[in-house]
């Protein structure tokens, strides 16, 4: 019996890797995998229901063989920790394994951070043992935010993307075990009656995670096209900027109300995306040169409190850069909506 760690992959579903269950029992020929990661494409709404945060996984077993060979195939390495517990610890789990697979609790509602793949891998261990013998022994003075960021290397778009769409919960301390490595390394150092709770961990496929490299998925595109906002000084452009911020800010604000998943809610971030932009762009095409000044002047003063809020964030470096150009792009709108007054002589 033991936990199976999946490496790193470079498709959105694996960026974090893959935690699963292999029960092997080779004189009454069983050898399966418990994978708790399991979605139906096929649900009604499935997009609607992702967003929502009230799409149901499963748990489903196959066989290690075909386990293997898809991990094989994708190039991901796979390590395994054999549990050192009782026979009847062991008959217990197996058995509670196939209680779940046959019933209704076999589903649960995705959670990013308290219901995956691998915490769900955790709680039926405790459970089974009736104690928490697996908890985290790492990072625990880090950030969830932070904990995640090293995950992105060669996704930069991707990474900038959870950074702006993640809100308070994931600056939270990271206390709790929801990804597969931390879960490895976690149970190497875990001791259960006085002894190791697993055996060393044997490597049973190994490849070297390729970093892709991309002309457009980098930093240097996103500073480019930053540059370009600010250098080329246009009306029509900063309008441009300030309505994509806005509509992102609208749906950053719709989607914390709308979904369930609480690392969406509380998203500070609309300090920078502001959906107040969208009027400060109306105001401008009326030509109300009075309120858009008093509007850009507004942003400025909700950019500065931003900027001082998130100074010490995980994420402070990659959005500083749109920080920047805001400031740029807001004080030229000041500028140009600001009443002059005549100078009589």
């Amino acid at each position: 019996m033991s936990v199976l760690t999946c490496g790193l992959g470079n498709e959105s579903y694996s960026f974090f890797g893959h935690t699963a269950i292999r029960i092997a029992d080779p004189a009454n020929n069983i050898d399966v995998v418990y994978n708790y990661g399991a979605f139906d494409f096929s649900t009604p709404n499935f997009v609607a229901k992702f967003a929502k945060g009230d799409l149901q996984y499963f748990v489903i077993s196959h066989s290690y063989a075909d386990f293997i060979n898809e991990y094989n195939y994708e190039k991901r390495s796979v390590f395994e920790q054999e549990l050192l517990i009782s026979q009847e610890a062991k008959q217990k789990l197996f058995d509670n394994l196939n209680t779940t697979l046959l019933s209704e609790d076999r589903y649960y509602t995705y959670k990013f951070i308290d219901k995956n793949c691998t915490s769900m891998v955790v709680d039926i261990i405790n459970k089974t043992l009736k104690k928490d013998v697996i908890t985290k022994k790492e990072n625990t003075d880090k950030t969830y935010r932070s904990v995640l960021f090293p995950y992105f290397d060669g996704h930069f778009y991707e990474k900038l993307g959870t950074s702006i769409i993640f809100g308070t919960k994931v600056d939270q301390l990271s206390t709790k075990i929801f990804l597969p490595f931390e879960l490895k390394n976690s149970l190497e150092k875990t001791t259960f009656q006085n002894h190791a709770f697993v055996r060393k961990s044997k490597t049973l496929l190994d490849f070297k995670k390729e970093t892709p490299a991309s002309w457009w998925n980098n930093v240097y595109s996103y500073i480019i096209l930053l540059g370009f906002i600010v250098l080329i000084n246009k009306k029509f452009i900063d309008k441009i900027y300030l309505f994509i911020l806005s509509v992102m800010g609208i749906f950053f604000f719709s989607v914390g109300f709308y979904s369930f998943h609480q690392e969406l809610a509380m998203n500070y971030n609309i300090l920078l995306f502001s959906p107040f932009l969208l009027i400060l762009i109306i105001l401008s095409a009326f030509k109300n040169k009075k309120w858009t000044y008093k509007f850009a002047v507004l942003h400025l003063v909700l950019l500065l409190i931003y900027t001082l809020f998130i100074i010490n964030k995980a994420h402070f470096f990659i959005v500083l850069p749109m920080i920047f150009t805001s400031g740029i792009v807001l004080v030229r709108v000041a500028i140009r909506n600001k009443k002059r007054i005549p100078i009589i002589i």
